[in-house]
């Protein structure tokens, strides 16, 4: 194996931070330059018309690669420099065979289920959860004949087992199958965990030749503090937007997983054009080289922030993944699944959406703004705003109220932060 491509140096075997730094590139192919280049370019010249034969084959699906054979390089919707460094170092963080880039979460969501998916089939998924994927299941895949179960109450897992081994009777008593069974957790916004270990453990016992997969959204969390791939998950999913992009400077998804579903949903990607660009993928491997160092400083915030507003007179509940105020059963999920809380939680305040108002026109270091994971500190309010076309009753089980405001935890100093956030609460 060439010296670029080694995850192992002797009989070591190296950390993912370590081969952030180079994995996946070699420098004498690009004039020697220590980071690789912008291959801005929309096709590439074959050698020969035999290479391009081969390459396409490959492309298609009309022969699967050789051990040791690359996929040539092609045209950029299908493959492109930048974006094969980027897919090999993602893989490395959750031991992935395969990772695949999209041009948002969303796109990798959606490319996604529908590569996994087809009309008569059921999918399984818990809520609350990201606004556009709940739209994408209640609203879009319906039309395509796809038939969705929202599952609400997951702690514990029996509401989750129910859900999946009912829709796996009717789905089959139907002539269909339950194609999927997603799961975001935490949760946005409330940080509740799901059991994955159960969930798949349940999805086995269904006894199916042809069972559903199990697909996570580790947006929250991964790929530091939680690996989903290591406890039965099929599938992972990831906004590339937060953490891992990591600047508020970038839209990306991805998709991690097994070789053999990795290829129904990368067929998927080709024909739908849901790829990145090559200056995107270049920025996302910027930031994978200091991932970890964000997001243990980002985290070392968060728990500060956290321990010092449990109790405050303004706040009814903290909401941090398996935090002091989860139940017995969630912390125990929390020590059992995860290596870390990370840096987005919520706060539900006394009063409403009046309160949680004032306390969000009176912040100034935290800006007012959706999405989360960047290095500057953000809080929303997603009653309003990400999940604002969630129907009153959906907000309710859900746990959404109108005094419910989310925080995104930055880099900045945690004593200053800390400043803002007790001045904005004065003002409830």
């Amino acid at each position: 194996m060439s010296r670029h491509r080694s995850r192992t140096l002797g009989e070591r075997t190296l950390a993912p931070e370590t081969l952030m730094m180079g994995f996946g590139y070699d420098p004498t192919l690009s004039e020697g330059s220590i980071k690789a280049p912008i291959f801005q370019t929309s096709t590439f010249v074959f050698k020969s018309a035999e290479d391009g034969k081969r390459f396409f084959e490959v492309a298609y699906g009309l022969r699967q690669k050789e051990p040791e054979e690359a996929l040539g390089l092609i045209y950029s919707r299908i493959n492109n420099p930048n974006l094969e460094i980027l897919e090999d170092r993602l893989a490395v963080w959750d031991a992935a065979d395969k990772a695949l880039v999209f041009s948002s979460g969303m796109a990798a969501i959606s490319t996604t289920m529908m590569a996994l998916s087809r009309p008569g089939d059921v999918i399984v998924y818990t809520a609350p959860a990201y606004g556009g994927t709940e739209y994408l299941f209640d609203r879009i895949l319906p039309r395509m004949g796809v038939r969705t179960v929202s599952v609400a109450d997951c702690d514990g897992g029996e509401a989750l087992a129910a859900a999946i081994r009912s829709a796996s009777a009717d789905a089959s008593a139907n002539g269909g199958r339950l194609a999927a069974v997603y799961v975001e957790t935490p949760a946005n916004p409330t940080n509740q965990l799901i059991d994955l270990q159960a969930a798949a453990a349940c999805i086995r016992d269904l006894g199916l030749a042809e069972p559903p997969l199990l697909v996570v959204d580790n947006t929250f969390l991964g790929p530091l503090w939680q690996k989903p791939l290591q406890h039965g998950a099929d599938l992972v999913l990831y906004s590339l937007t937060k953490y891992v992009g990591g600047h508020s400077d970038l839209i990306a998804g991805a998709c991690l997983g097994r070789a053999d579903l990795m290829a129904r949903v990368g067929e998927m990607r080709t024909i739908c054009g849901t790829i990145t660009d090559p200056h995107t993928d270049w920025l996302l491997m910027r930031s994978l080289e200091t991932l970890h160092i964000r997001m243990e400083r980002s985290q070392a915030n968060a728990r500060t922030l956290v321990s010092r507003l449990r109790g405050h007179p303004k706040i009814e509940a903290v909401l941090d993944a398996g935090g002091a105020e989860a139940s017995p059963s969630q912390q125990a999920l929390f020590a059992r699944q995860c290596s870390g809380a990370g840096s987005t939680f919520s706060l539900r305040l006394k009063g409403g959406e009046a309160e949680a108002f004032r306390m969000l026109n009176a912040l100034q270091l935290f800006k007012l703004a959706v999405s989360l994971g960047g290095t500057e500190s953000l809080v929303s309010h997603p009653s309003s705003t990400t999940h604002s076309d969630y129907s009153p009753e959906a907000k309710a089980r859900c746990g959404i109220g109108d005094n419910l405001v989310r925080l995104s935890v930055g880099i900045e100093n945690a004593d200053d932060l800390y400043a803002d956030l007790e001045r904005a609460l004065a003002a409830v």
